[in-house]
């Protein structure tokens, strides 16, 4: 090689990662030097290098993707299918979940998942979990509870921002809004509620959490005709779970309980030998 060449092979060498950085491929930046000495050594086409070094890119930009998704969408962490126990809960399908954890026809649709159950039951777990597999699979997610939601649309409204803040929300395809009766018409106007799902109908995503049945809903919405027509909306295109099972809280305490009165039992046996 010619002193030339070795001179124009330093300035390019010098100039690659910069070149890569400022055209945003901070992979390409960081792992062509590994790369190109590779395909020196085994002789790879110009091609190959090219293509290896584009895919890992791509690879990289879609785990940092995931990464910052995962921290907008709040999820409460280890809550995942992994971790839910379908054992406690036998009259879900975990086969029928894992297929909407997918996500890909019922949340093109626009489609909710509804998940009923008394407190404990694992129905924000669930909710979680959807989420997180959704995230995964490059769906944006905003986990959230019901009360803090109205509080932020009851605000937008008084600032008459109320529909620029709904719809900045359409860049989530999901909303997961749990413990949706926990928002009460006589602490809050919650009719924003209704106004959040009216707009997402059929065209954005919910999760819903609730712990009380449609019929007692009337307590959430301000009237009646608003309370049917919120139903009607979240019904429509729908996968519905009934999770009326003992609560795993309740069902850990009762555990921890006997062993706290054995323990106890034992202590005071010890006591009185004494």
């Amino acid at each position: 090689m010619s002193d030339r060449t070795r001179d124009k092979v330093s300035v390019d060498t010098a100039r690659l990662p910069v070149a890569a950085w400022g055209a945003r491929l901070p992979t390409i930046g960081a792992l062509w030097p590994t790369f190109t000495e590779r395909a020196d050594r085994e002789g790879w086409p110009a091609a190959r290098l090219l293509a290896t070094l584009a895919e890992l890119e791509l690879a990289d930009r879609a785990q940092r993707r995931i990464a910052r998704h995962l921290v907008e969408a709040r999820l409460p962490p280890g809550k995942t299918l992994d971790s839910f126990d379908f054992a406690a809960v036998p009259m879900l399908s975990r086969a029928h979940v894992a297929a909407l954890a997918t996500g890909d026809e019922w949340i093109a649709k626009g489609g909710t998942i509804l998940l009923f159950g008394p407190s404990g039951c694992g129905k924000s777990h669930l909710g979680a979990a959807f989420g997180h597999a959704l995230v995964e699979n490059g769906y944006r997610v905003l986990f959230t509870r019901t009360t803090d939601l109205v509080q932020r649309l009851q605000q937008a409204r008084q600032a008459l921002a109320l529909e620029s803040t709904i719809a900045k929300l359409d860049k989530y395809h999901l909303l997961i809004l749990d413990d949706l009766c926990y928002a009460q018409k006589d602490q809050a106007e919650t009719s924003v509620l209704f106004e959040l799902i009216a707009a997402r109908y059929e065209r954005r995503s919910l999760i819903v959490t609730a712990n009380r049945p449609f019929g007692e809903w009337t307590s959430v919405f301000p009237d009646t005709a608003m309370t049917l027509a919120a139903v009607d909306r979240l019904v429509h295109h729908s996968n519905i779970f009934e999770m009326n099972v003992e609560s795993y809280r309740r069902k850990a305490a009762t555990a921890r309980t006997p062993r706290k009165l054995k323990a106890a039992s034992d202590t005071e046996s010890d006591n009185s030998k004494d």
